[in-house]
C-alpha cells in the first residue's frame, strides 16, 4: 500500500510540474512595475525689488491665461482700477479671445503680454506627468512650446515676449537651461492666489490680499466659471485700498531662484 501511496504521489508532482511548465509566464501586468527613474522637478520663485517703504508695498500681479475663455470679473476690474499686470498667454488662449486681446493692446499702460506657450504643456524635456499633464518630453519639444507661443503672439500684434512661464510653473534644470538659453527669463512667483483657480473666493480673496512688499502674485484669468475669479477681484480692491503699489515685471528688478533670471 505504501508503494502504491508513493507512486501515485509521484505521479501527480511529476504531471503538476510538466503542467506548470506548460502554463504561460505570469504577465507583465502580473510582475512588479520596473520603477520609471522620478524627474526632480522644480517650482521656482520670483521676488521683485521692494519699496520698502512702510504701508507702500509694492507686488506685481501675474495671470495665467491658459485656455477658456476671459475672465471679464478680473479684466474689468484691472480696467476700472487702472491696475497694472502682467498676463501670460498661450496660442491656445489667443486663438479663442480677441476680444480680451483687444482690450489687453489698447492699455499698454496697465498690460505687459508674456509667453506662456503655444499648446500649455509643461516646459520639461524628460516624459513625466505634472497633475496629469503630460509633459513635452523633449529638449525639442520644449523648444517647440516656447518658440510657438512666441510665434503665435508676435502674428497677434503683440510685442515679442521676454518672460515665459510653463504649464504648472514647473520645470526640470535641464529645460531651465535651455530656455534661457532662448534668451527668457522664467517667471516664478512668490504667492500662489488662487490654487490653480480651483480655490474658492474667499480663501482666493485672503491670499492674495496677503501679498507683502516685493511678492509676485500668480492667479488664472481664464476660468470666468470659477469661484476664484471673484475673489481675485475683491483682493484687487482690497489692495488698492492699503494703498499697495502694482507693478509689471518689466517695471522693476526681479530675483529668481534656481538660476531662472539670471
Amino acid at each position: 500500500m505504501n508503494r502504491i501511496l508513493l507512486a501515485s504521489a509521484f505521479l501527480f508532482a511529476t504531471l503538476s510540474a510538466a503542467s506548470a511548465d506548460e502554463l504561460p509566464s505570469a504577465s507583465p501586468a502580473a510582475r512588479p512595475a520596473a520603477k520609471t527613474p522620478a524627474v526632480k522637478l522644480v517650482e521656482p520663485h520670483l521676488h521683485i525689488a521692494r519699496s520698502n517703504i512702510a504701508g507702500h508695498a509694492r507686488i506685481a500681479l501675474t495671470f495665467d491665461a491658459c485656455m477658456g475663455q476671459a475672465d471679464e470679473r478680473i479684466l474689468s476690474t484691472l480696467v476700472r482700477e487702472r491696475i497694472p499686470a502682467t498676463i501670460f498667454v498661450t496660442a491656445r488662449w489667443l486663438k479663442h479671445n480677441p476680444a480680451a486681446l483687444a482690450v489687453f493692446l489698447q492699455n499698454p499702460d496697465l498690460f505687459e503680454l508674456e509667453n506662456h506657450g503655444e499648446n500649455h504643456i509643461p516646459a520639461v524635456d524628460t516624459p513625466t506627468l505634472i497633475y496629469g499633464i503630460a509633459s513635452a518630453g523633449s529638449p525639442q519639444a520644449v523648444k517647440q512650446e516656447v518658440e510657438g507661443g512666441a510665434a503665435a503672439m508676435t502674428a497677434a500684434g503683440i510685442p515679442a515676449p521676454h518672460w515665459f512661464r510653463g504649464s504648472t510653473a514647473k520645470y526640470d534644470l535641464s529645460a531651465i537651461g535651455e530656455i534661457r538659453a532662448m534668451g527668457y527669463r522664467i517667471a516664478g512667483y512668490s504667492v500662489n492666489g488662487d490654487g490653480g483657480s480651483l480655490l474658492g473666493a474667499v480663501i482666493t480673496e485672503k491670499r492674495i490680499a496677503s501679498a507683502k512688499d516685493g511678492d509676485v502674485v500668480i492667479s488664472h484669468i481664464n476660468q470666468p466659471t470659477h469661484a476664484a475669479g471673484e475673489g481675485v477681484a475683491k483682493a484687487l480692491v482690497d489692495l488698492k485700498a492699503k494703498g499697495t503699489e502694482f507693478v509689471r515685471l518689466e517695471d522693476v528688478e526681479d530675483m529668481g531662484d534656481d538660476r531662472t533670471t539670471e
